[in-house]
């Protein structure tokens, strides 16, 4: 059977080196080229520890001429994708987006959020937001996709059944995301390094972080009213995941097992997807895979429900959407190279 050529572009970063990972041991996959700007020279099994190949090295992008790869990955910071995308996909190459340079359609929202004029617009439209498990045939048919963000996908999948099916008010909720340091990428912060996360807990960004945006226009375009969402990001001493709480109002005329419902009805046969009404989800269960679990809590007195999600940010939240994303779109089974 013939290989997909695949490259990726900032390979020697958190999210890139998971790519690298998964992509080396998928099997319809040949992981062509690893490009890395910062790193440019030095050994991958240097950088990832994992790496098997005691020859290869990062390389440098000086054009698209330089690479034969049919998709190409761009785990990029935000604002260096945008630079690449449009010749990529001028060549005819398959682009997956890490960053969130295009996951917004509103480009003032962008430049509000990220600080820094949007420059790829030419492209924006063709940009399919790749949320696997409610975009399936978009994906199937798409050519760019910007994958999700981290905290947004933990938020998403946990809320869309119940505003799919108008369980909540979507004026009502509260979102608390605490994330692992490797959240913010391979950057040397002080505020990253270890004698400032161990033993603390952080809010940042409160009212303004990007993926407020995300979530608020995904979840708008999936329910039948405007979401408005409160998204409280916080730092936590660990290396990776994201544990994601959520409290909303429940609608009138609910009840448990309707709650219960919406989820067991839409997540059904999704193969990333644990849902349990039982069992409170845990970073654990899912560290270092592509699984979200999800949990619930009705709280009748008080008309709420409490969601709960947990992913691997690196991961289901990056990279192993992203091939989760490329099985879909090039015809793989979805779970190949995943499990």
């Amino acid at each position: 059977m013939k290989q997909l050529r695949a490259a990726i572009f900032g390979a020697s970063g958190y999210a890139g080196g998971e790519l690298a990972r998964i992509l080396a041991r998928h099997p319809s996959v040949t992981l062509e080229k690893v490009f890395a700007q910062s790193a440019v020279g030095a050994l991958v099994s240097d950088v990832h520890a994992w790496h098997d190949d005691e020859n290869r090295t990062f390389e440098a992008f000086a054009g698209v001429d330089q690479t034969d790869a049919e998709i190409c990955f761009l785990a990029l910071p935000h604002g260096e994708a945008m630079v690449l995308t449009p010749s990529l996909l001028d060549a005819g190459k398959i682009v997956i987006d890490l960053s969130g340079d295009h996951r917004l359609q509103n480009t003032t929202l962008y430049e509000q959020f990220y600080g820094r004029p949007h420059n790829s617009q030419a492209v924006l439209k063709q940009a399919v937001y790749g949320l696997p498990e409610w975009s399936f045939d978009e994906i199937a048919n798409a050519r760019f996709i910007a994958n999700p963000g981290c905290y947004a996908t933990s938020a998403i999948l946990a809320l869309a059944p119940l505003l799919v099916d108008d369980r909540i008010d979507p004026t009502s909720i509260i979102i608390n995301s605490m994330s692992g340091v490797s959240g913010a990428g391979r950057k040397a912060a002080v505020e990253y390094s270890f004698a400032e996360v161990n033993e603390n807990v952080k809010a940042y960004r409160v009212g303004d972080h990007q993926h407020t945006p995300e979530i608020e226009s995904v979840l708008s375009s999936l329910s039948s009213e405007e979401v408005k969402v409160t998204f409280i990001p916080l730092l936590i001493p660990i290396t990776r995941g994201i544990y994601t709480t959520i409290v909303a109002n429940v609608k009138p005329f609910n009840s448990e097992e309707s709650l219960v419902n919406s989820f067991t009805e839409h997540y059904a046969n999704k193969a990333f997807i644990r849902f349990s009404a039982d069992r409170i989800p845990e970073i654990r269960r899912v560290a270092h895979s592509n699984f979200i679990d999800i949990g619930i809590r009705y709280l009748p007195e008080r008309g709420q429900v409490v969601i709960i999600s947990t992913i691997d940010n690196l991961i289901k939240g990056a990279a192993g959407q992203a091939v989760q994303n490329m099985n879909i779109l090039c015809g793989f089974a979805e779970t190949e190279g995943l499990l």
